[in-house]
């Protein structure tokens, strides 16, 4: 088996997730983030269109300028000059004949005022022409026949014109870098956009499960509109208020919601747009952002993900970064240099806060930290309820039912959600978004696509076994997470998934919860090894997990009487994250071994005890396997027909 068909519970399923996105807001309208310009672009277009007809008159007059004062003689006329001997050359281009008089003919025609001529000839006296010319002697020149004046002057002026656009669009460019703080004058300007509160359409009752931090918030808004109410009674503003949580909690979302609320002025800013190429703009930068809240105070600066600029100085593979820690001295300078009269307050938010430098954590400069965690049951069916308040739901939608279903889920989750559950009734051409759709979009969040990899009947069989081990070990087990489904089309990586959801959010593991789960995990291997013979490479993701299970139960968190209350585990830090490469084991090498035995034994005892309910229920799981080859996914509902007569009676349902 080329895939590994892990034990896909909820809780599993999400630690190994890594792409959570930010909660987007509650209107579907984008907040506008940009600078309004210097000079609108119909100013700009009318100024150049009056300097490129300006152009094509003066070329039009030069043209006219460069060529001679010439009569204009009937084709009679010439040949009569012709005869008069009066013509000295004469310029054939097409029809149109040009010539010079001599010295009787610029007497003859305007008192000798007129030098050239010019006429045209009649298509049939090509050839007689000629001959009469020669015959009294008259130079004769052939050349191209001219474009029409319009076009010289095009020609001439179309050069001039492009020189000029291109100045505009140089002058346009330069203008806009200037005015946001770019282009070489402007490099050590801050980058930050300005937002008001007409501009943010989000508002705090957009931002649903986050009550604690919607209330310190709200203490730093309601500070900013009424300063004097609190400094009358001897209070301080918080310098800095620090939001720290996983990816997709609601971090920025919250910032926008502040701008939305504060009548006062909002700068919002990136970490990573303080850093350049040459040190000392990241520095500049932060203390021309700072001098423009300062000026314009009260006001609030947002910095999201600070931690690119943040991260502790001196540390770390590799040594320092001159332009990074440069940026980071200038920010907590500026956060001990506020006056009390200043009310500038910096709100900050990270994913990674174990790596930010401790002297930008200590009081005076981010005074309050505010912990964004994954929302509980009530919250999820809050921001249910916010992000599809604008959908045709169905009768059929519970949001509590879907808010139990998805434990684990973030804000960002949970806005994915019930973007997918309403792109599937698109395509499926319903009007309105039921139960079907946010279950089959629960189940590509959770799970993975749906795809086909063309397996054997072999393969299949294999899989179906490997399934229903899983399946019947969480159903016989008594604090095992509760089973959903079992499925063996291919999902996500796997080649067949079983789907645990836990009836209630876990913040804490018990010893018997832990136990029961590691057991499941060895269910599809211990299944294909009791049919088969033969365990498959299936087993792999399962393998991994139990044993980091197992050794987190063992060497971290006291779960063994050999090892007893002692941490006898490795570091969990990465080098290149702000921390050590060294990292010295502070437990000897016979404690080690013995961890290493402890967790060998642990995981070969449960293995056993799997195999024998697996042995004692062998009609059971071949049911089981028979029913999910036949259907390919099985309820929980289905799952109970299938073993009733098999089981007695579920202990994981019974507890």
């Amino acid at each position: 088996m080329s895939q590994s068909a892990p034990n896909m519970t909820r809780s599993e399923s999400r630690q190994s997730s890594s792409s959570a996105s930010r909660q987007s807001g509650g209107s579907p309208s984008p907040d506008k983030w940009q600078k309004p310009s210097g000079e609108s672009p119909q100013r700009q277009f009318l100024l150049f269109l009056w300097f490129a007809v300006g152009i094509l008159l003066i070329f039009h007059y030069l043209d006219a300028a460069d060529r001679d004062v010439q009569a204009e003689l009937t084709y009679s006329q010439f040949l009569q000059a012709v005869d008069a001997e009066q013509i000295e050359s004469v310029t054939l281009r097409g029809q149109s004949v040009e010539g010079r008089f001599n010295e009787e003919g610029r007497e003859a025609h305007d008192d000798g005022e007129v030098e050239t001529f010019t006429t045209t000839r009649p298509d049939v006296e090509g050839e007689r022409l000629l001959e009469r010319l020669e015959s009294h002697g008259i130079e004769i020149v052939a050349e191209p026949v001219d474009p029409p004046w319009w076009q010289r002057v095009l020609i001439g002026a179309l050069p001039w014109i492009l020189m000029l656009g291109l100045l505009f669009w140089f002058w346009n460019r330069m203008q806009q870098r200037m005015m946001s703080g770019g282009g070489p004058l402007g490099m050590g300007k801050s980058q930050a956009r300005q937002i008001t509160s007409q501009q943010s359409r989000t508002r705090l009752t957009d931002v649903a499960g986050s009550e604690n931090a919607k209330r310190e918030v709200t203490e730093v808004v309601d500070f900013l509109k009424e300063p004097e109410r609190f400094r009358a009674l001897g209070a301080k503003i918080p310098r800095g208020v620090l939001m720290m949580g996983p990816p997709g909690t609601g971090k920025t979302l919250m910032a926008k919601a502040v701008a939305g609320e504060a009548d006062v002025p909002f700068f919002s800013i990136s970490g990573s747009e303080f850093i350049e190429m040459f040190v000392g703009v990241g520095a500049s930068r932060v203390r021309d952002l700072f001098k423009q809240a300062k000026e314009q105070a009260p006001a609030v600066v947002f910095i999201d993900e600070i931690d690119s600029i943040g991260r502790a100085r001196g540390t770390g593979m590799g040594g320092g970064h001159d332009e990074r820690e440069q940026t980071l001295n200038q920010i907590l300078a500026e956060m001990d240099g506020f006056e009390e009269h200043e009310s500038v307050v910096v709100l900050a938010a990270t994913n990674r806060p174990d790596v930010l430098d401790p002297a930008l954590l200590r009081p005076g400069r981010f005074d309050r930290k505010v912990t964004l965690e994954n929302p509980h049951r009530q919250a999820r069916r809050d921001i249910l309820a916010v992000h599809t308040r604008d959908m045709p739901l169905a009768d059929d939608v519970d949001l509590m039912r879907l808010a139990e279903i998805t434990t684990g889920f973030s804000g960002a989750d949970l806005a994915n959600l019930a973007n997918e559950a309403a792109l599937l009734a698109g395509r499926r051409g319903q009007q309105q978004v039921d139960w079907a759709c946010f279950s089959d979009a629960r189940d590509r969040l959770l799970l993975g696509e749906a795809k086909d990899v063309g397996l054997s009947e072999r393969e299949r069989h294999v899989v179906a076994y490997h399934e229903s081990g899983h399946a019947l070990l969480a159903y016989l087990l008594p604090n095992a997470d509760p089973l959903e489904k079992v499925t063996v089309l291919p999902r996500g990586r796997a080649l067949g998934v079983t789907a645990q959801v836990p009836d209630e959010d876990r913040v804490n593991f018990s010893e018997s919860y832990l136990r029961d789960r590691i057991t499941v995990m060895y269910g599809g291997r211990l299944a294909e090894s009791i049919v088969f013979g033969e365990v498959s490479s299936g087993a792999e993701n399962d393998l991994e997990q139990a044993t980091k299970l197992a050794r987190n139960m063992v060497g971290r968190w006291g779960m063994n009487r050999r090892i007893g209350p002692v941490m006898a585990s490795h570091s969990q830090e990465h080098v290149f994250l702000g921390r050590e490469m060294a990292q010295p084991r502070d437990y000897s090498e016979a404690l080690a071994g013995l961890v290493d035995e402890e967790v060998r034994e642990l995981l070969s005892g449960l293995e056993s005890h799997g195999r024998a309910l697996l042995e004692k229920h062998r009609e059971a799981l071949d049911a089981l396997a028979e029913a999910l080859e036949s259907r390919e996914t099985l309820e929980i509902e289905e799952i109970r027909e299938v073993l009733e007569g098999h089981v007695s009676t579920s202990p994981a349902s019974s507890s």
